[in-house]
């Protein structure tokens, strides 16, 4: 059977990878900061789909928890989705830097140095793929959350582009940038979400659907959705100055 590490994997988007995942026959291994939560989450995926459900305690924030995954990712993964991450509220200049570093070390560090633990087995293997969970805030860049999902979109072409003559097209790295989607990710942030229409939030299994459709077929940059497509069409179109005071009112969501 095929292997797919998800880290973030007892929650939301990641939760929602897993179970499909399982469904599809792959067997997982599931990285996230609650133990307690990983083994219950294992149990259930495997008493439900019967695959093999590993679990590994790792906090991506600390150097002894990305040890621990580039170890595990290493030993060899079909898949690995890169969905860990977090928001905070406030402005850039509200949030102690501490905090700042610590999301950059998770969405960026991380993602870099287990993209590059993986790639080697995929490559010798020729198959494999890489899917890097970023943000629609990643084309309407508002503080430090946008700022490092767009740089995981242009890591994610950059790395696509470098692989694809040496897996002629059978490794794959793509970027998945959903936006709003039922999830607990904005509670457990603190983010005051009550504003959002509700035909912009999406639902989280048919944001995986979208993913994995995506990533079979080789496309790098996944926007789910026909109006995220459209919203991310129109801050291309628009001058950055105004696509900057657009986004001013979504900016606690994001920072």
């Amino acid at each position: 059977m095929p292997t797919a590490l998800i880290t973030g994997a007892t929650a939301g988007i990641g939760a929602a990878f897993a179970r499909r995942l399982a469904s599809d026959g792959f067997d997982l291994v599931l990285l996230a900061r609650d133990g307690e939560r990983l083994e219950r989450a294992a149990a259930e995926l495997n008493d439900r789909y019967r695959v093999k459900a590993e679990t590994l305690r790792a906090d991506l924030s600390a150097e002894e928890g990305l040890l621990a995954a580039e170890e595990r990712v290493r030993a060899g993964v079909d898949l690995l989705v890169n969905n860990a991450g977090f928001g905070h509220t406030g402005l850039f200049l509200d949030v102690p830097v501490r905090d700042e570093l610590t999301m950059l070390k998770v969405h960026c560090e991380a993602v870099l140095r287990l993209t590059h633990a993986a790639l080697p087995w995929m490559l010798e293997r020729g198959r494999g793929g890489v899917l890097n969970v970023s943000s629609v805030s990643a084309f309407a860049t508002r503080g430090t959350y946008g700022a490092s999902k767009a740089w995981v979109v242009s890591f994610s072409q950059g790395v696509a582009a470098d692989i694809a003559a040496r897996s002629d097209g059978r490794v794959r790295v793509m970027a998945l940038c959903p936006g709003f989607v039922h999830t607990e990710f904005h509670e457990r942030a603190e983010m005051d979400v009550s504003g959002v229409p509700g035909f912009m939030w999406l639902d989280k299994d048919a944001v995986v659907d979208a993913a994995l459709r995506d990533l079979r077929r080789g496309v790098t940059v996944s926007v789910p959705s026909v109006q995220y497509k459209a919203l991310v069409g129109a801050t291309r179109l628009l001058p950055r100055r105004l696509v900057s005071r657009l986004s001013a009112g979504t900016g606690r969501r994001y920072d």
